[in-house]
């Protein structure tokens, strides 16, 4: 998931979206080596930043907010 926020910096994104990414590839980055509460906590945080981002303006950018998504849910649902 990390790796998928990362990836969305080097591109060219509109700002708002940019800062929610920015926060959330932050967030996710606390989440690594983690205890579960901690990483259950972090990428219910990254939910919900990414839940502010529609579009882009990139569709590379888009994909990888797409793929995090799934990841955060994936994550999530795994920790319930």
């Amino acid at each position: 998931m990390h790796g998928h926020l990362e990836a969305t910096a080097s591109l060219p994104i509109a700002t708002r979206p940019s800062q929610y990414l920015g926060e959330a590839e932050a967030v996710v980055g606390d989440a690594r080596n983690a205890p579960e509460s901690v990483v259950e906590k972090r990428v219910s945080q990254a939910e919900e930043l990414l839940s502010h981002v529609e579009e882009t303006g990139s569709d590379e950018a888009d994909e990888h907010v797409e793929q995090a998504r799934e990841l955060t849910d994936e994550i999530l649902s795994k920790l319930e």
